[in-house]
């Protein structure tokens, strides 16, 4: 298969080409490895390819024999390479599949290689020492979002179809609005972290998917979804496949719009009009939309600080676990500057503020649940800006300590977070983009806890009136302009 025809499908297209017999796994893998060959050099956004041996069974699955990759952070792979971007990392190889990997497994997925990360997934751009800053493919000198710009630019150049990403605070919903392909936060609970990292971040972090089509990341969803032995949360399984949810009318929904985020953050100008281009798209489509205010549950600062002792004090724990594992030290020549000064922070929280920041999670919860007792869905939009040439998070950055370093996550990307805390499902669409630049723009839409199902009737609805699987960027395995 050429390249030019492969990146013409998407996940379930190629799978059905398999099933039919028209083309076989090792041949998707080989025209994957050539499409990361035609743009990883100027991306950057796989670490590491192989040979996958798998053999799925043609037709088993909706994905079957489709190539894969998986973030470089969250999931075991047995023999092969888990460095969470980091040198206090380096050449750690797991010795078990985690529960995922089982799942990608029987879903038929060939898994080949593992996207970019920043340092310990903590950024929202992914420009690590280790391996190098990810380009975005629509303009390779911006950010690709982080924690999952490695998966969101190889999905948006056409290496694969779907990649696995993570969220704890919008690590997936971010490089889905930077690189205008799709990605749905699950709900806490939904898919198994488990069994070595469990509930990472104390439930904030969940595992999904970025994808070029609503039908990929529902058909990965449904293969991915439900509990293991031993797991702490639990979401209630759906009454129907989400997979069938993509094609259902989602009727006449009443959505809210929050057009400026929580602390007073601005959002820029191109994205307000972006805003108000898809209130209108959803208007015409039968939708009740109305702007309205949502109660946080907290203060922002306080939001931010009770954020700052939960990250931080997971963080420690997790460096000084590494550090004893790998006999390194914790210092200036492991870490980069922000993870170091949030291990750093993180020694000086205390249980009482670890117990309070929990509570106010509990508060910001249960104020967006009573949101969700009068809206069906929330709109707003991914993040108030575009994305940011390379290089701007970490300008002064070794000048901030632990809270510092959240706070300038937070107040770029003030829009995301919350859902993470309320463990609730939110999705970025990349319905719209700038008519200055050409850069996607993303419309992050939230339901209430458990409602993916809802969420997904959506976006194939919105998929279907405002196509984008026809624009392509810059960087584009099957015939870069650049």
């Amino acid at each position: 298969m050429r390249v030019t025809e492969y990146v013409s499908f998407d996940a379930i297209g190629l799978a059905e080409l398999v099933a039919k017999g028209e083309v076989g796994p090792a041949e998707l893998q080989a025209a994957a490895h050539e499409a990361a060959q035609a743009v990883n050099p100027r991306i950057n956004a796989v670490v590491e390819t192989w040979q996958a041996d798998d053999e799925p069974d043609p037709g088993s699955t909706p994905l079957a024999g489709v190539p894969f990759l998986i973030k470089d952070i969250g999931v075991s792979m047995a023999g092969r390479r888990m460095e969470l971007g980091s040198r206090l990392a380096a050449g750690n190889v797991s010795d078990a599949d985690s529960f995922l990997m089982r799942r990608f497994r029987r879903a038929g997925l060939v898994t080949f290689g593992r996207t970019t990360t920043p340092e310990m997934a903590y950024s929202d751009t992914t420009e690590p020492v280790l391996y190098g800053a990810t380009r975005n493919p629509w303009d390779l000198e911006r950010s690709a979002g982080g924690s999952s710009g490695g998966a969101g630019a190889a999905v948006a150049a056409g290496v694969v179809p779907i990649a696995h990403a993570t969220d704890a605070g919008g690590s997936l919903r971010i490089p889905a609005s930077h690189n205008g392909v799709f990605g749905l936060k699950p709900t806490r609970g939904r898919v198994s972290a488990g069994p070595y990292f469990d509930e990472i971040f104390n439930g904030l972090a969940v595992h999904g998917s970025v994808s070029r089509t609503v039908r990929d990341s529902a058909a990965l969803l449904d293969q991915i979804r439900g509990p293991e032995p031993g797991d702490p949360y639990f979401a209630q399984e759906p009454s129907r496949p989400y997979a069938e949810e993509v094609t259902r009318h989602p009727g006449s929904l009443r959505i809210g719009v929050l057009t400026q985020a929580w602390g007073g953050h601005r959002t820029a100008a191109p994205v307000a009009d972006a805003l108000f281009r898809t209130v209108r798209l959803l208007e015409s489509l039968g939708h009740r939309v109305e702007e309205v205010e949502v109660d946080l549950g907290a203060d922002w600062e306080e939001f931010v600080l009770a954020s700052a002792h939960q990250w931080t004090a997971n963080l420690t724990a997790s460096i000084d676990e590494l550090a004893t594992a790998t006999g390194r030290p914790i210092d200036s020549s492991t870490l980069e500057p922000p993870t170091l000064a949030g291990y750093r922070y993180g020694q000086r929280v205390s249980g009482a503020q670890f117990v309070t920041a929990l509570a106010i999670r509990n508060r910001i919860a249960r104020s967006l649940a009573w949101y969700f007792e009068t809206h069906d869905l929330l709109l707003t939009p991914t993040l108030p800006g575009l994305p940011v040439p390379l290089g701007t998070r970490a300008e002064a950055a070794e000048e901030l300590d632990g809270l510092g370093w959240i706070r300038r996550l937070f107040d770029l990307s003030p829009f995301t977070a919350a859902f993470n805390v309320a463990g609730t499902p939110a999705m970025s669409v990349p319905v719209t983009a700038d008519a200055g630049t050409g850069l996607p723009i993303g419309m992050q839409f939230a339901a209430g806890y458990g409602l993916e199902g809802r969420l997904f009737r959506l976006a194939g609805q919105l998929e279907q009136a405002s196509p984008w699987s026809g624009r392509t960027p810059t960087m584009w395995a099957g015939g870069q302009t650049v």
